[in-house]
């Protein structure tokens, strides 16, 4: 059930204008410290992987490998993406919560 209440909250702040999708706009608002956490496909290229791994210890924002790249991109309402920032800090805390239940279960 988890599942589906972060994919919920993703299309959610998403219609709301609080989510950067795709690489080159979620490295651009990591950068500019907009970020509150970041979703990274699980089958995203190691390189992308390793690229937001870094950027995200560096910067201090949180992130989870979590979705793949076509449920991510669904999520939001567009094709495939490898990676998406939220922009909003209290459901960003929230999605992270849920799915960090989703991991240990």
């Amino acid at each position: 059930m988890n599942y589906k209440k972060s994919v919920y909250l993703i299309g959610l702040l998403m219609k709301a204008g609080k989510v950067a999708s795709g690489e080159f706009a979620t490295e651009k608002v990591v950068k500019h410290g907009l970020a509150h956490f970041i979703v990274i496909a699980k089958d995203a290229s190691d390189n992308t992987k390793k690229k937001f791994r870094n950027m995200c210890a560096y910067y201090r924002v949180p992130f989870r490998c979590f979705f793949s790249k076509d449920e991510l991109g669904r999520a939001i309402g567009k094709e495939y993406r490898s990676c998406l920032a939220v922009l909003e800090e209290n459901l960003a805390r929230t999605l992270e919560k849920q799915l960090n239940e989703q991991l240990e279960k």
